[in-house]
């Protein structure tokens, strides 16, 4: 049986990603998935080898062709202002256009057409690990939800096929699509949050989406230490709503440097935050290998 944990956060700049490449490289039998497609950067860290890439295609656009007549029913009757130029030659914005198909349906001369296009790219990598799955949106592409859905579904069959114990996902800031996808069919959640009105706030909005998917929660206070009375709040919030404070983690100025080298800060042991982070992992591990 494989278990499944994603790693979020209501905001992004809470530590998320320092915290999963650090369990990917302590934890073992495993699978990591970078669930953050958006803007990815788990493999600057990870030193990854590609093994296989692919195209996501999808997120039709119309396309006008040279039969157009220039009738002007189109651009009267598209809800998105995607198409202009009726008196001329018919133009299509594709960065507002939807893909609905209402232009191709009551064209006349059969001049508009819906094209699906490359949206993004999906990856399986080797690292010194575990195999990490992870992709890349193209800017102002769509369907961030079906990327992510598409990655962990890689990562599932991969597990399943060699024998693999756990699946990492490092999952997207916020509350969108991909965090939602990111969540869908896990089994634990972990929160990361940080003791500053910004992050209480977004964290409670991301546990209410944890919550909904009705996955077993805990919850990282990073930078306890930057504000003992906001800290104080997140574990009051967390005790009135049976939320498991699993770990607390010191404020620590060398983790972005350490970071900006592409090294791990668990290799510094005389770092508060590593000695924070490994302590957290261990008390996960019983939960992820039970």
């Amino acid at each position: 049986m494989v278990k499944q944990i994603t790693i979020i956060s209501g905001k992004g700049g809470t530590g998320k990603t320092t915290i999963a490449s650090s369990f990917i490289k302590m934890a073992h039998d495993h699978i990591a998935v970078d669930a953050d497609v958006d803007a990815a950067n788990l493999h600057i860290l990870l030193n990854l080898t590609t093994i296989k890439k692919e195209d996501l295609i999808g997120g039709a656009v119309a396309v006008v062709n040279q039969t157009c007549i220039n009738c002007g029913k189109c651009e009267e009757l598209c809800r998105f202002d995607a198409i202009s130029g009726s008196t001329s030659d018919i133009k299509i914005d594709t960065l507002k256009c939807e893909g609905c198909g209402v232009c191709q349906y009551i064209c006349p001369a059969g001049a508009i057409e819906l094209k699906k296009d490359k949206q993004g790219e999906f990856y399986t990598s080797d690292t010194q690990f575990c195999k990490l799955i992870h992709a890349r949106l193209n800017p102002a592409a769509e369907n961030s939800g079906l990327l992510v859905t598409m990655v962990r579904s890689i990562a599932e069959d991969i597990a399943y096929a060699e024998n693999k114990k756990l699946i990492i996902i490092d999952g997207a800031p916020g509350i969108g699509c991909p965090v939602i996808a990111s969540l869908n069919g896990v089994d634990f959640a972990l929160i990361v949050t940080e003791p500053t009105l910004s992050g209480i706030s977004d964290f409670k909005k991301i546990y209410k989406v944890a919550g909904f998917f009705n996955i077993k929660t805990f919850v990282c206070i990073n930078k306890h230490d930057i504000n003992d009375k906001n800290t104080e709040a997140i574990e009051k919030f967390c005790a009135s709503n049976n939320i498991q404070v699993i770990g607390k983690i010191a404020y620590d100025e060398n983790v972005p440097k350490v970071l900006a080298a592409k090294n791990y800060i668990i290799d510094y042991t005389d770092s508060p935050a590593a000695k924070d982070i490994i302590q957290l992992y261990f008390r996960l591990e019983k939960f992820l290998y039970e």
